[in-house]
């Protein structure tokens, strides 16, 4: 926090509204998120400015506490944020305050929804590489008697696999806290639900190695068919002890 004197989110976005030169506010986080706010959730908050314009705002800059949490930058750099990055996800389901610029903030928050399809299909092939190593050496362990090596293994691999399906559906993979809540209201095509979450919970809590081998098994088609074979022949004769 700065020596700023603390300010409440509601008296921020009246002084921030009021300044031409902010073109756009949006809020992530939990309070952008639909039934997910709770007495510790405060306001995540970026304030955009439009390009080479000064505002008495940027006093601001920095300012944290636990109601409100500001980010000042100006419009190019909000285009960047996320491109790559950890902030993309938080951005793509950003609620938009204000946006001045008649639809070019909901259309750069937009951009940041949807992969592109050579950057998705490239990060498909990389995530599928790294579950397919993290599930060998979860099986690989088990077999050998280092369970919890097999566990950490088997835990790692969902979250390989959950960068892999989302990059499938050319969509940022949600942090972990919005994954029951991005699946619930935005469904993975092909994917049940409630088996992909049930699954996902006992791999990771006990690495059993027959749930592992019977979702590789729907991996496989999967990935199969939308093209990145390769990547699971390049394993050779290893498949099998995923497999079987």
């Amino acid at each position: 926090m700065t020596a700023q004197k603390p300010i409440t989110y509601d008296a921020f976005v009246e002084l921030a509204v009021a300044d031409s030169a902010v073109v756009g506010l949006v809020l992530k986080g939990s309070r952008a998120h639909e039934g997910m706010t709770t007495e510790h959730s405060d306001h995540d908050l970026y304030v955009v400015l439009a390009d080479g314009a000064t505002a008495a705002l940027t006093r601001y800059t920095g300012h944290r506490t636990p109601e409100l949490d500001l980010v000042i930058l100006s419009l190019d750099e909000f285009r960047a944020v996320g491109m790559p990055g950890f902030e993309r996800y938080a951005l793509a389901r950003a609620r938009i305050v204000l946006d001045r610029l008649d639809g070019v903030i909901a259309q750069i928050l937009a951009d940041k929804a949807r992969i592109d399809a050579d950057e998705a299909f490239r990060k498909a092939d990389e995530s599928l590489d790294a579950y397919a190593n993290s599930l060998y050496r979860s099986v690989k362990n088990d077999r050998d008697g280092h369970m919890l090596a097999a566990r950490l293994d088997a835990a790692d691999s969902i979250g390989f696999l959950l960068e892999l399906l989302f990059a499938l559906d050319r969509r940022p993979r949600p942090y972990n806290k919005y994954l029951e809540w991005e699946l619930a209201r935005f469904p993975l095509p092909g994917w049940d639900t409630g088996m992909l979450l049930d699954t996902a919970d006992r791999i990771t809590g006990t690495g059993d190695v027959p749930t592992q081998r019977r979702l590789f098994a729907q991996v496989e088609a999967v990935v199969r068919q939308a093209g990145h074979g390769a990547v699971l022949d390049a394993w050779g004769e290893d498949l099998y002890l995923m497999r079987s």
